[in-house]
């Protein structure tokens, strides 16, 4: 059963009891669509053998900053959505982390979905609920209550199943480390002048046309940031590579460009967007921002399909979901030498970053075992007769 608190009191006393125990089941239901944060619409919350469901249209929720900052373990289910939700809503997010996702990963099984997870280890069927329910709306309707609350329900009981086989494998303080990289993400707000990476559109731009798009794209993102309003609303993906290409001067010329309609000029959009343009034009190439990311050397592009050929075989011995154990934009970070790369780093360095080091240096291969596995092993330096 669960309770919904829809007064600051029972929140308080909600928080004043979870405080008590050692861990606790969290989740959020929000939205993002007409907004560029997500305006969060309910928090789920279990522990011990209470469950509440927290209305945060009535209740201020920067209260349980309290049970996300003391000693409690927080226990999440996929949870880097959430962790964004909790920091724009109650100023903070969870001190200690336990992803049951991330945890799933280690004793592999891939990106597993909550309801697989406790139909897979709890026998226990998940109720079905519309994926694009309205979560604003109030009130709640009872099927939606019990949607929502189902997604802690069983958190906790997961937690202990999945704890237990995660000491079976000695993997605890992988995950734990995993999971505790949860809080290092970038939340809320992004970088500006990062906006141009994530316009496919963008990536055949050279030159000055780039620099206007980087300009263009950053200033799309802070408007929209500070007008709390989705990016494509202020103005399209094709209408910042339209601008670029063409490097309007007038409002005139701005109308007259695909992707650019007149709701995107309104409230001074079209000085602002003029302004970006030639703040692009003066750019140098060295002042460009972000600076793309160098392209792999020709000789190393063979490795990556070989390398990542291995890591598949490597995450299916070990039982690690693959995503988990190394992408192939890890080996791509890792054979640009790339200093953030995750693959220097904590136990992927031992398992996965060392081998591929040795690999491209010379000393080690891969080979198949004669079971048709692919193995890493010491270069013998022998070339086969032909």
């Amino acid at each position: 059963m669960h309770t919904l608190v829809s007064s600051d009191t029972e929140l308080d006393a909600a928080i004043s009891s979870a405080l008590t125990a050692e861990r606790y089941a969290i989740d959020t239901e929000f939205h993002r669509e007409r907004t560029y944060f997500p305006q969060v619409a309910l928090i789920q919350l279990a522990w011990d053998d209470q469950l509440v469901l927290i209305d945060p249209l009535e209740v201020d929720l920067k209260a349980l900053a309290a049970l996300l900052e003391g000693d409690g373990l927080c226990v999440v289910h996929a949870g880097v959505q959430d962790l964004e939700v909790l920091d724009l809503s109650c100023g903070t997010i969870p001190k200690r982390i336990f992803d049951t996702q991330i945890a799933a990963g280690f004793i592999g099984v891939s990106t597993a979905s909550l309801s697989s997870l406790l139909d897979r280890f709890l026998g226990i069927s998940l109720p079905k609920g519309d994926r694009l329910t309205d979560w604003l709306r109030r009130p709640l309707t009872d099927d939606q209550l019990r949607y929502a609350a189902s997604d802690v329900e069983y958190l906790l009981e997961l937690t202990d199943i999945l704890q237990a086989e995660l000491d079976r494998e000695n993997r605890s303080e992988w995950a734990m480390e995993e999971c505790e990289l949860l809080k290092e993400r970038p939340r809320n707000r992004r970088v500006p002048e990062e906006a141009i990476l994530r316009i496919k559109e963008a990536r055949s731009l050279k030159g000055q046309a780039f620099r206007v798009a980087t300009a263009v794209a950053a200033w799309r993102e802070q408007r929209a940031a500070e007008s709390n309003t989705p990016v494509r609303q202020v103005l399209s993906d094709l209408g910042v590579v339209a601008i670029a290409q063409q490097g309007p001067t007038t409002t005139d010329k701005l109308r007259g460009l695909r992707g650019v309609e007149s709701r995107h000029l309104r409230d001074g959009a079209d000085q602002e967007i003029l302004t970006a343009v030639k703040v692009g034009k003066k750019m140098g190439p060295s002042e460009r921002h972000p600076a793309r990311a160098p392209e792999l050397p020709r000789h190393l592009r063979p490795v990556v399909t070989l390398v990542t050929a291995w890591i598949a075989q490597l995450a299916r011995d070990h039982r690690l979901d693959p995503a988990l154990l190394a992408t192939r934009a890890d080996v791509e970070s890792l054979l640009k030498h790339d200093p953030d790369c995750r693959l220097t780093r904590g136990w992927r360095q031992d398992l996965v970053g060392k081998p591929i080091a040795q690999l491209v240096g010379g000393d080690a291969a891969v080979a198949f075992d004669g079971d048709g596995h692919l193995v890493l092993e010491a270069r013998s330096g022998r070339a086969l007769p032909m």
